[in-house]
């Protein structure tokens, strides 16, 4: 049982635990038959905006903000991918889409379905194209040892090229897996928690998550985390990649 005026979730300057009894509902532009969850955004003093969009069966989404990008992971439902050229890719959970900036592509809910959204502005790379609509099924790509640890293991769902300026992965722990160090760097990291349970350090505070919760990491916040319970925890996460902090626009 819940108290009323309880819950796990705690804002701070430069993190957030968001736990599930704190998501509030709302709407957003070109978001047709559905509803959001704003999670992260400028507001709390992030750079990018992550947010779970609850669409109903035939829910339609338009383009992201001119110069955005956008990546979509399915988490419960169907959804048709509608390219400008060639036919529709369907997305089912585990699926994912990166959209790039200004892109005409757009899709739509097969039946009642969960995504989760990263979005931010694309930061151009002098000399590289932007990149191209990208689509494919975490189940299809290899989880591989992190740091050399087997019970530790990263997909990346994304490719690594310069023409990227953000990574979208999927991190599974075993139960007692840890990450081998606390980490403190210059990416900012968006956090869905998609199985499990366990506890990350953020700064100088111990949180325990599980399924559900959504975490916020600023630059050079101190972080780890260890997985608990008797079944493996595992996370989705977004970090911004590839580009020299002192530069803003590299176009």
């Amino acid at each position: 049982m819940t108290l009323f005026g309880t819950t796990r979730s705690s804002l701070c300057r430069n993190h957030a635990l968001i736990a599930p009894d704190s998501f509030v509902r709302s709407t957003l532009p070109g978001w047709n038959h559905c509803e959001v969850i704003i999670l992260i955004s400028p507001q709390m003093g992030a750079r990018f905006g992550q947010y779970l969009a609850l669409m109903e069966s035939g829910a339609s989404a338009g383009h992201a903000a001119a110069g955005y990008e956008r990546v979509i992971f399915v988490l419960e439902g169907e959804i048709a991918l509608k390219q400008p050229r060639g036919s529709d890719q369907l997305l089912q959970p585990g699926g994912y889409a990166y959209f790039p900036p200004d892109t005409p592509a757009t899709f739509q809910a097969r039946a009642p379905s969960r995504l989760n959204v990263f979005e931010k502005r694309y930061v151009p790379h002098a000399g590289v194209a932007v990149p191209s609509l990208r689509f494919g099924q975490e189940q299809a790509v290899e989880g591989m040892p992190f740091l050399g640890d087997p019970d530790a293991r990263l997909q990346t769902l994304l490719p690594t090229e310069p023409a990227f300026d953000l990574a979208v992965n999927r991190f599974t722990f075993q139960p007692g897996a840890a990450l081998p160090l606390v980490e403190v760097h210059v990416m900012e990291h968006g956090l869905l928690m998609l199985e499990g349970q366990g506890v990350y350090r953020l700064g100088d505070s111990w949180y325990p998550v599980q399924q559900g919760d959504v975490i916020w990491m600023a630059p050079y916040c101190p972080q780890w985390f260890v997985a608990m319970g008797k079944g493996p925890a595992s996370y989705l996460y977004y970090k911004d990649v590839n580009r020299n902090p002192l530069i803003n626009d590299e176009g």
